[in-house]
């Protein structure tokens, strides 16, 4: 299950309120999952969780659920 604050935030960066992203969502299935609003995305996720991610660790993460896997990471080593 998604992080109901994770969910928020992508509703929020790509303007979709009604969007529902699971474990398996891919920036090719949000038409508006751009190289600019993958930067927001990172920025909001940052912000939220009070966390920092590297350059190389945004390039690995292959879907939500990568991405919510390295949030549990940063959020318990802090």
């Amino acid at each position: 299950m998604i992080d109901p604050k994770l969910n928020e935030i992508f509703r929020e960066v790509f303007s979709r309120p009604e969007l529902a992203v699971t474990e398996n969502t891919t920036a090719a299935d949000i038409k508006e999952w751009d190289s600019f609003n993958h930067i927001n995305l990172v920025m909001r996720v940052e912000e939220e969780f009070g966390i920092s991610f590297g350059t190389k660790e945004i390039g690995q993460l292959a879907n939500v659920g990568e991405l919510q896997a390295a949030i549990r990471r940063k959020t318990k080593a802090s």
